[in-house]
């Protein structure tokens, strides 16, 4: 390689340097947990995956880039588990736009409820009307000169005669 091909490929490198740290600027220049603490959840989770992903990636390189074979190291297996994560925050961003989708059919809800209170209406009636047939039902009983009436006279008898009367031997009962 000749050393012209090398310097111009060292500047283009320096000017990529130079244009990656003024991009990374605003999240290098303060602490990373100050930077995610403003951001909604789903947003701070890929940022720290994205910087996880970053540092991961540039290890890798490193070791490729020193002849080391990277697919058997460490970094690769956190690699593939970053790369997970990824796949993870995606699902979740799509199962929040398929929520957003979602709306409420009043219509539908009113008709339910509607159904539901009319349903309690429909008990209350029922319970009303068995009440009033259960009292319709002790009106219509007969209150004296029954056989009911009798038998409850002859117990109220049986219950005022004192004991020692059924005791003695004379007595019938």
């Amino acid at each position: 390689m000749d050393t012209t091909d090398l310097l111009s490929l060292l500047e283009i490198l320096d000017d990529d340097i130079d244009e990656l740290e003024e991009t990374l600027a605003p999240v290098t220049k303060h602490a990373l947990g100050d930077a995610a603490s403003k951001l909604p959840l789903l947003d701070k989770a890929q940022l720290y995956i994205l910087v996880t992903y970053a540092i991961e990636s540039i290890l890798f390189s490193y070791l490729r880039l020193n002849g080391i074979d990277a697919r058997e190291h460490a970094v690769f297996r956190e690699l593939t588990r970053v790369k997970q994560y990824f796949q993870k925050v995606e699902d979740v961003e799509k199962m929040g736009s398929r929520r957003e989708n979602l709306s409420l059919d009043k219509a539908a809800a009113g008709r339910i409820i509607k159904h539901a209170l009319g349903n309690n209406q429909h008990n209350a009636n029922q319970n009303d009307q068995q009440q009033n047939r259960g009292q319709l039902q002790v009106q219509t009983l007969p209150t004296s000169g029954g056989a009911s009436d009798k038998g409850e006279k002859r117990r109220k008898r049986k219950r005022h005669q004192p004991d020692h009367a059924s005791n003695q031997p004379g007595n019938p009962e």
